[in-house]
């Protein structure tokens, strides 16, 4: 019988079978022997040990269509990066931290904006702005007032969907509303420190329907580029290639150097300078990196 693993937890495998019921899985020895690792979202050949007790065998792996490192999983068609519009307020260098990640790993991302009902006047177009041009799709809505819902859904549809943000932003309750028969556990924000006190503690696939799928994913609060040089920084921002063939300089980094079309294109604002800020940061970081050796 056929299968998806939706969660992997102390050597058991939990596969969601196409008779639509989850067993609990032992991978087989030969994994073992060959160093392989199943994955949440590996779609899996099983065979059932016991029909009572939902118990099986995982017995051969399909081929992975791609493998996340961070979290470990496989078959992902797409990112939903929640973070909160306000409370706690948005930490757009993270954001662009996880934005590059997804990049690294060709997997299209949505940028989910939460809580849009405690934002001030006009935040939604400032946000919209910034992220014009990165390559993502961008949605705003709230959980609370179940505003924006729908249409997440229809993005979600037919898909495996990893979401991933920091802790107090709304994920799980979003999930609680995509998936109302998983209650995950709802975090409270810390007044004191207004971020999350609780998160999700495992990767879980959370069967929404029929082929679509969602993977739900422990909070952050921090995000280090791994992979990646200093010179390969700018690819990852897509608002930049329109401009980079006007660089007097083939190769321009887009800092120091004169007449940088990009640079003129963030003074015209035709770039998000939070966009710009943020590349010269991490920038600034690869590079310290590269000369220290780290």
């Amino acid at each position: 019988m056929q299968g998806k693993i939706i969660k992997g937890i102390g050597g058991f495998y939990y596969v969601h079978a196409s008779d639509g019921n989850t067993y609990e899985c032992r991978a087989k020895g030969i994994f073992r022997k060959e160093k392989i690792k199943p994955l949440v979202g590996d779609d899996v050949e099983m065979s059932v040990l016991d029909a009572e007790k939902k118990s099986g065998n995982v017995d051969a792996l399909y081929p992975r269509r791609n493998t996340l490192v961070r979290p470990a999983a496989a078959n992902v068609d797409q990112a939903l990066v929640v973070f909160a519009a306000a409370s706690p307020k948005p930490n757009l260098n993270l954001l662009d931290r996880f934005l590059i990640s997804m990049h690294q790993q060709e997997i299209p991302v949505i940028i989910c904006f939460n809580k849009m009902d405690l934002a001030g006047s006009g935040f939604e177009d400032e946000l919209a702005s910034i992220y014009s041009g990165c390559g993502c799709t961008v949605r705003f809505i709230s959980v609370a007032q179940k505003k924006g819902i729908e249409e997440i859904q229809a993005l979600l549809e037919g898909k495996t969907t990893i979401v991933a943000g920091p802790s107090g932003v709304g994920k799980s309750s979003l999930t609680n509303i995509l998936q109302p028969e998983v209650q995950m556990e709802v975090g409270e924000v810390s007044r004191k420190i207004d971020r999350g006190r609780h998160t999700t503690r495992h990767t879980e696939l959370i069967v929404l329907r029929e082929n679509t799928y969602f993977l739900d994913t422990p909070g952050f609060s921090s995000l280090y580029l791994q992979g990646i040089g200093y010179e390969e920084l700018r690819d990852f921002f897509y608002e930049f290639r329109e401009f980079e063939p006007y660089c007097r300089f083939q190769g321009c980094m887009h800092l120091s150097e004169p007449d940088c079309a990009v640079k003129k294109a963030v003074e015209e604002g035709k770039i998000s300078s939070s966009r710009y800020d943020n590349y010269a940061l991490l920038a600034e970081e690869l590079k310290n990196r590269k000369k220290y050796g780290r």
